[in-house]
């Protein structure tokens, strides 16, 4: 079997074509894949299948070709990966099933890719949607802080502002943050501080991945609860995001939409030992 690694500002998958949809993604194979000692290593796995090969996106076939299969790393479902997205359109354009554009299918809807001339690629994310809870989070080493916003990208969002940067390089993310009320189908927590009008640093906490080095709906979620919270909201600026994988920029469209924009980056081709295959499977 065939497998592709790869990252989004560090945020890394395991890619796996299977444009004929015949693979069985069982968690267990999810988990031994995204192994950081026994396996390749990665926050998640991307499955790429043609749309009209899987039950979840046949009917979109012929508006969306492509069906991005994500997984996290302790092989739950997700609605949707902003930087997996875009390695995504990476392999497409690798093997040339795509030149510069893509029209994707998700669980959390049709997206719209494309890459630029300064190579980086962006999605057109759709529109977030605030929600009308602000539950409490409680992370070590900093104690219970209300969140400024949730927000589904469409997977859902808690976001907490910090006041300063040595706050947010202290927290302890080994853990899951808790967060009171739960949403109802969990929630990643990003944490950030503004480094300018514009600009935002942000860690966070992925639900079934743990602490990850970005991740790209989060980005566009806490761009969308701090420009809500200072009033500007989408105007079309250009914000930039910092996160310990390195930078992306969102822009908060005046009809809704959010584009988010960063590179995306294949390190490697795998073929997977078949031995190993058979006792993980």
């Amino acid at each position: 079997m065939r497998a592709l690694k790869g990252h989004g500002t560090q945020n890394d998958f395991v890619l796996l074509p299977d444009l004929d949809g015949v693979l069985d993604l069982r968690p267990e194979f999810v988990r031994a894949l995204c192994d950081r000692h026994a396996g390749i290593g990665a926050d998640g796995v991307l499955r790429v299948v043609r749309s009209q090969n899987h039950a979840e996106a046949k009917a979109v076939a012929a508006e969306a070709p492509f069906f991005m299969d994500y997984r996290n790393a302790d092989g739950s479902l997700a609605e949707m990966c902003g930087n997996g997205l875009r390695l995504f359109m990476r392999y497409l354009q690798r093997a040339s099933l795509v030149e510069h554009d893509a029209t994707v299918a998700t669980r959390g809807g049709i997206l719209r890719v494309r890459s630029g001339t300064d190579g980086n690629v962006s999605v057109e994310m759709g529109q977030p949607r605030i929600l009308a809870d602000r539950p409490v989070v409680t992370v070590a080493l900093c104690g219970p802080r209300a969140a400024l916003a949730a927000v589904a990208m469409p997977n859902p969002h808690v976001i907490v502002q910090l006041e300063r940067r040595d706050e947010l390089d202290a927290l302890d993310l080994s853990r899951p943050p808790q967060v009171v009320p739960a949403l109802p189908e969990g929630q990643n927590v990003e944490f950030i501080v503004r480094a300018d009008a514009r600009r935002l640093t942000m860690r966070v906490h992925e639900r079934g991945s743990g602490e990850t080095r970005s991740c790209g709906t989060g980005i566009c979620a806490v761009v969308v609860a701090a420009a809500a919270a200072d009033g500007s909201g989408p105007d079309g600026s250009t914000w930039q995001v910092d996160v310990p994988g390195g930078t992306c920029t969102v822009v908060w469209r005046p009809d809704g939409g959010i584009v988010l924009s960063g590179p995306a980056v294949i390190v490697a081709e795998i073929e997977l030992d078949e031995d190993w295959l058979a006792a993980v499977r």
